[in-house]
């Protein structure tokens, strides 16, 4: 069910500034090859042939990047959830774990401003949000700056001729392992089409698995923590995959 924009959100949303940073870099097709084109815009990740505007929110976005830790003041290990959604998850994260600091990536504003209202709601002191695109990871974070990701219920992307967009194809995945710091990756999915070619590309990577779950509520010796979109389909009766990653 498509959730239908609310007039005003994103203005609700900026308005949480302890807690919301804006991502959403603009971008235009680059009219050069990648060779005649900036040194800043050389050393990130490119899915295409876009580059990123530099403007107010660019250079705010970057004063973050390799910088995490100051702005939570503390030297505590980073987390990053790749699609927030309702915040269920990673507001539950936060609060059990205090020493450990949260990051949550989503770009649909309609449903992240629940997230944000959660952890405003809790007080919460050890996460952020970023609205942004997980395609713009490069930007947000240096090299070796996280510790860990969780990936939960993607978009599967079922068409071949889409896989590249699939977050766990193997060009996600060398991203992935620039930013993490000999961490690792927790994956969860109710696609089991998508779940396969996951653990292939994982497989095909030489990333080393473990802890993986072809039905996750049967499973009472993995620890988990559920999304609001993860119940909805275990009472159900459907099965939910997940995996953990390092390299």
């Amino acid at each position: 069910m498509r959730v239908r924009k609310q007039k005003g959100t994103v203005e609700k949303l900026l308005a949480y500034e302890t807690l919301v940073i804006n991502g959403k870099l603009e971008q235009k097709k680059s009219t050069n090859t990648l060779k005649d084109q900036n040194e800043t815009n050389q050393d990130f990740f490119r899915l295409d042939n876009r580059v990123v505007v530099q403007d107010k929110i660019y250079n705010n976005i970057l004063s973050y990047r390799g910088h995490w830790k100051k702005h939570f003041n503390n030297d505590n290990p980073i987390h990053l959830e790749i699609g927030s959604g309702r915040g269920k998850f990673i507001t539950t994260l936060a609060k059990e774990n205090p020493s450990i600091n949260y990051i949550s990536i989503e770009m649909k504003e309609d449903i992240f401003i629940s997230a944000v209202k959660k952890a405003d709601s809790e007080g919460l002191n050890n996460i952020f949000f970023i609205w942004g695109s997980v395609e713009l990871l490069d930007y947000y974070f240096d090299d070796s700056e996280l510790d860990r990701i969780y990936i939960n219920f993607c978009d599967p992307w079922p068409k071949k001729r889409y896989a590249k967009r699939r977050l766990t194809h193997r060009v996600f995945l060398e991203l992935y392992n620039k930013k993490l710091d000999d961490g690792e990756i927790f994956f969860k999915t109710d696609n089991r089409d998508l779940f396969q070619f996951s653990l292939n590309e994982f497989l095909d990577q030489k990333w080393n698995l473990k802890n993986i779950s072809l039905n996750l509520a049967h499973d009472t010796e993995i620890k988990n923590i559920t999304t609001e979109y993860e119940d909805y389909f275990t009472n159900l009766g459907m099965p939910i995959y997940r995996l953990e990653a390092s390299k």
